[in-house]
């Protein structure tokens, strides 16, 4: 499934204006640990996390990642969009919990990556 698919079809805000939301998500990962996520994070993956700030999209754009998730509505300081649109990694917003948004993605058969 596409970014855009993913998104209109569970009602997620794309946050990002230049990011290319017709991009494959092939496997989801939901972490906080931004640590952990630099060792098991892949290409073509959907992050799901709470954190917003600039780490994050370091992170997202080092591994290739298709997009961030934010759950509950968090709100994403500018700077931060302004880099993930640099970058070109699509941010997501949802008022669902991680723990949600991990079903749905794994509902839609979007599972988590294999390393």
């Amino acid at each position: 499934m596409t970014i855009e698919q993913i998104a209109n079809k569970h009602g997620f805000a794309t946050v990002t204006k230049c990011a290319d939301t017709s991009r494959g998500i092939k496997s989801a990962y939901c972490c906080d640990l931004l640590s952990w996520v630099m060792s098991h994070g892949t290409a073509d993956m959907a992050l799901i996390t709470i954190h917003t700030h600039m780490n994050v999209i370091a992170i997202a754009a080092l591994l290739e990642m298709s997009c961030i998730i934010i759950p509950e509505n968090i709100e994403i300081e500018e700077s931060v969009i302004n880099k993930a649109d640099e970058e070109g990694i699509c941010i997501l917003k949802s008022q669902k919990s991680a723990y949600e948004i991990s079903g749905l993605l794994f509902a839609d058969g979007i599972l988590p990556a294999v390393k």
